[in-house]
């Protein structure tokens, strides 16, 4: 059985935290477990987008616990954790999704701006990942899904906060990733490289563009990153995931020839950052945008007419050892003909 989001419905029911679930990509996550009729706990600053999210959550057929949390603070993390604990009885999955950003040249990015970016998407990861692990070492089970970014591999101007979080992320999961399986630990870890994604964020971000901010396309809807997401913390034995044709392409390119990636992104990366119109004056790095505005921003932004709902790389992502044997089964096919071919001559 499948859901209508293209995910197998298990048996069971797991108990899943989305950090950033208010909003984005954390919103359609926690809505790709919902419909699996999973009990999901739902972590982020803005109550209004966790009430709303709580409400979508349970109409989709899952069970919502809301955690207002400001994943920068190691004790509220802690305390968060153990009150879903104390509710669901235990913790299955755990998704570090919640981040902060600043659109800006580094030159005119502020200290405590950088580090608020840092706290948030690293930190928050860093605490979010130690809170989960006191949760499912002493069961000796249980996978985190670490959310990252093409941009983890691959920094880009304006983002340059962002982009080093990220690349933090991606360090600390790999040497946490090796440090588990020396133990032998039955606790997974996995990373899932997104591409850019159509939400919210572009509108309530921190900017100081002159134009308003946006996704350097393609651009993928957010239950594109969900799919994957949701995937990853079923099959947490593998160590990364690489979401979107853009994603691969970026990342190869980098590994080639980051010089010539270096003077292509200096050359175009300012414009593609940007589009025609003032950018808002929302900016939730302090403070949650929906709560300072009163409303709910939901999981998609303002980019749906040019944003792809599929992606044939996610797709092959998921499903690589199916490929794998297509291909093999292909290229043994291809083979037996040529054989064929010599001996009737």
């Amino acid at each position: 059985m499948r859901s209508h989001w293209g995910v197998p419905v298990p048996g069971g029911r797991k108990a899943v935290v989305v950090t950033g679930a208010s909003g984005g990509v954390g919103r359609a996550a926690a809505l790709a477990f919902a419909a699996r009729g999973e009990r999901v706990a739902l972590l982020a600053r803005g109550r209004e987008g966790l009430a709303a999210a709580a409400d979508e959550v349970q109409r989709a057929g899952g069970e919502a616990l809301v955690v207002t949390v400001d994943m920068s603070d190691a004790k509220a993390v802690d305390d968060a954790a153990q009150q879903v604990a104390d509710t669901f009885g235990h913790i299955d999955v755990w998704v570090n999704n919640a981040f902060a950003g600043v659109f800006a040249p580094f030159t005119e990015v502020t200290p405590d701006e950088f580090r608020r970016v840092t706290e948030v998407t690293y930190l928050g990861c860093v605490f979010g990942t130690r809170a989960a692990l006191h949760h499912m070492l002493p069961r000796d089970r249980g996978t985190i899904v670490q959310v990252g970014s093409a941009l983890a591999y691959r920094g880009i101007p304006l983002q340059s906060a962002y982009c080093g979080a990220k690349h933090a992320i991606q360090g600390f999961n790999e040497s946490l990733r090796c440090e588990l399986l020396h133990s032998g630990s039955g606790v997974r870890t996995t990373m899932v490289q997104l591409p850019a994604v159509n939400t919210p964020q572009f509108d309530w971000v921190l900017s100081r563009m002159p134009g308003r901010a946006r996704p350097v396309a393609p651009v993928f809807q957010p239950e594109v990153a969900a799919r994957a997401i949701v995937h990853a913390a079923s099959h947490g034995r593998r160590r990364e995931y690489w979401v979107g044709s853009s994603t691969v392409a970026t990342l190869i390119a980098n590994a080639v020839a980051p010089g010539v990636l270096d003077r292509y992104l200096a050359r175009t990366g300012f414009d593609a950052q940007q589009d025609e119109g003032e950018h808002g004056e929302l900016g939730n790095l302090w403070t949650p945008a929906d709560g300072a505005h009163g409303r709910d921003f939901g999981a998609h932004g303002r980019f749906d007419d040019e944003s792809r709902a599929d992606s044939p790389q996610e797709w092959m992502s998921r499903n690589r050892g199916r490929v794998g044997t297509a291909l093999t089964v292909g290229a043994g096919v291809l083979a037996a003909r040529k054989l064929t071919r010599l001996v009737r001559r």
